[in-house]
């Protein structure tokens, strides 16, 4: 299932929302038609977070069925909150480039991230996730979890994706890698698409030509 939507005006929903198949977590104070709206959409138990007092919780989680990586300035009650509703392994990073969401792109097979993340760092995300790890750009881009939005059954990409990333993307990710934008033509899909296998939502201006490359990228057609 697709759906659009916006968080109190804003269309950015990526920016604000992380998922994996069985819960969201999103920013605090949004409207209760939004709420269940990703609620059926994503098919998961929904969750209102912010991290060091920020909502921009996209930016700032990575996370598949396995594990979660978390910026680290999250506090001690935020991470309570997860703790109490996610169930797989976390790690707090320590890194200079420590906006997760940002900088990882996940999902059960697989994980791509940002070319200058410490090697030992790539080693810790590399067990919490339980995947195959590679340092990549996308469309030349550091910032991999902004330019694409991967779930277990497609990636939608930015659509100045050089070949050779996108080659790469595929054997690690292991699913089918397509292009598309959103919210009128943005080319940064994961600040404005948030998806799990079973559905997305996606900002409000997104297109009909963007919802119908969504649902073939993401493999979303009949649900």
């Amino acid at each position: 299932m697709l759906k659009r939507v916006d968080f109190n005006g804003n269309p950015h929903v990526g920016v604000y929302c992380k998922a994996n198949d069985e819960v969201a977590f999103v920013q605090p104070l949004l409207r209760p038609k939004d709420l269940k709206e990703i609620e059926e959409a994503l098919k998961v138990k929904v969750v209102e977070l912010t991290i060091g007092g920020s909502s921009i919780i996209g930016s700032l989680i990575a996370i598949n069925s396995h594990g979660m990586i978390l910026t680290d300035f999250i506090d001690e009650d935020e991470l309570a909150v997860i703790e109490k509703n996610f169930k797989g392994e976390i790690l707090i990073i320590d890194d200079k480039y420590n906006a997760a969401g940002n900088n990882i792109l996940a999902n059960d097979y697989g994980a791509i991230v940002h070319p200058l993340i410490k090697d030992e760092t790539v080693k810790k995300i590399k067990e919490i996730l339980d995947v195959e790890i590679e340092k990549s750009t996308i469309a030349g881009l550091n910032t991999v979890g902004m330019a694409a939005v991967a779930t277990n059954k497609g990636v939608l990409c930015h659509p100045k994706v050089e070949e050779d990333e996108k080659k790469l993307l595929e054997e690690v990710l292991g699913v089918e890698v397509k292009i598309g934008t959103v919210n009128h033509g943005m080319p940064y899909v994961g600040a404005g698409l948030m998806a799990n296998s079973h559905g997305a939502i996606t900002g409000i201006n997104t297109t009909g030509i963007e919802l119908n490359r969504i649902e073939d990228a993401l493999d979303l057609i009949g649900d």
